[in-house]
């Protein structure tokens, strides 16, 4: 394995670990959220990060969205984020919001 490929295989474990610590944490304190996954391109690492937090509708959502729980859901991400020493200029621009699809099978790095 080359050893940039082993450097992010390393930085996905600690990752992955440190947004389901977040995730448990969000899902005790905030209304209607169910879980978080997240999506990157290591060519253009950590650019194309994304943390994708999944409320179970659009109502629940929305009232994140203008409350409080949007700076925990940012604080969270970013929290996760300095654990593994992975610095962005805007955390606002590495999380987005999305609600939960009627079951089909989720797939991906749910957490």
């Amino acid at each position: 394995m080359a050893a940039s490929k082993r450097k992010y295989a390393g930085i996905e474990r600690e990752l992955i670990r440190n947004l389901t610590e977040a995730c448990e944490t969000a899902k005790s304190e905030i209304v209607g959220f169910q879980w978080l996954t997240h999506e990157v391109n290591y060519e253009r690492f950590p650019e194309s990060l994304i943390v994708t937090w999944v409320f179970d509708g659009e109502v629940n959502k929305a009232r994140a969205l203008a409350s409080a729980d949007k700076a925990r859901v940012l604080e969270l991400t970013l929290a996760a984020f300095e654990k593994v020493g992975i610095s962005v200029p805007r955390i606002t621009d590495h999380v987005a919001f999305s609600i939960e699809q009627p079951a089909r099978g989720r797939r991906g790095q749910g957490h």
